[in-house]
């Protein structure tokens, strides 16, 4: 299989760490896929962290992932606004690791609610009503909505926790508008953005997570071959039960 595949992208909620505990085997798997020569990505739909934070995390956690390595929803809503809205202004319904991501990126942050174009929101684990208010306000005074992703739950150290869909529901529950435009995965904005950093077709790349809405999804609409992993919330009878169905199914990316 590892001579047919020369790319991989790599989930992180899930599929190489839970919680603040990383998963028996995924380092080994990791290093062996570099001894290999092979090109890594990791894509996750974690939007309120930077890249530095997550390098840094995935460091202290004794991983060997180099920052141009990792992708999240941050890097690629930023980017995406750079690109497609260079005057706009943002308001983020979010943490600083997200506004961080914008601010390299050259993206403007609004100096109040009234005055964004677009209302970002990502996972928000400190949320309070003002910041909540805010964000309401933007939207009322016209602001468009964007997601960094639409999870409704991620792996936490104590079970599944509320993702970013609980923080966009509050929102379009109170002003009546839906999300315009969702970066994260299974979008193509995603695939297309680690397709990049590989720098290969996606029939020689392959997708590694644990979720079959947004890892395999996300590799099935791009072309890329797809293993689902079982350390997640996902359970084998999930899968036999779901219309999407991935190329293998590993207790873990050990298996790898």
């Amino acid at each position: 299989m590892t001579e047919n595949i020369d790319g991989f992208v790599i989930d992180l909620d899930g599929t190489v760490y839970k919680g603040r505990q990383v998963i028996e085997g995924a380092a080994d798997t990791i290093n062996r896929l570099k001894r290999l020569g092979k090109r890594l990505v990791f894509l996750s739909n974690r939007g309120n962290i930077s890249r530095k934070m997550c390098h840094a995390r995935l460091t202290e956690m004794g991983l060997n992932v180099q920052e141009d390595e990792i992708l999240l929803t941050s890097t690629v809503s930023a980017n995406y606004l750079k690109k497609h809205y260079e005057k706009s202004q943002v308001w983020v319904l979010g943490e600083q690791g997200l506004k961080d991501e914008l601010a390299v990126a050259g993206v403007m942050l609004a100096d109040k609610p009234e005055s964004a174009d677009w209302l970002l929101i990502t996972l928000h684990e400190s949320l309070t009503y003002r910041e909540l208010n805010d964000a309401f306000r933007a939207v009322r005074h016209g602001a468009r909505i964007m997601a960094t992703n639409a999870d409704k739950t991620f792996p936490g150290d104590n079970g599944d926790c509320i993702d970013v869909a609980g923080m966009i529901g509050a929102i379009t529950a109170s002003t009546g508008r839906e999300v315009d435009v969702v970066i994260g995965k299974p979008s193509k904005l995603m695939a297309d953005a680690a397709l990049e950093v590989l720098g290969l077709p996606p029939e020689r790349c392959m997708v590694i997570g644990d979720s079959m809405e947004s890892d395999i999804q996300l590799g099935k609409n791009a072309g890329m071959r797809t293993a689902l992993v079982l350390t997640g919330s996902i359970k084998r009878a999930d899968v036999e039960a779901s219309s999407v169905k991935p190329d293998w199914v590993w207790d873990s990316i050990a298996i790898l």
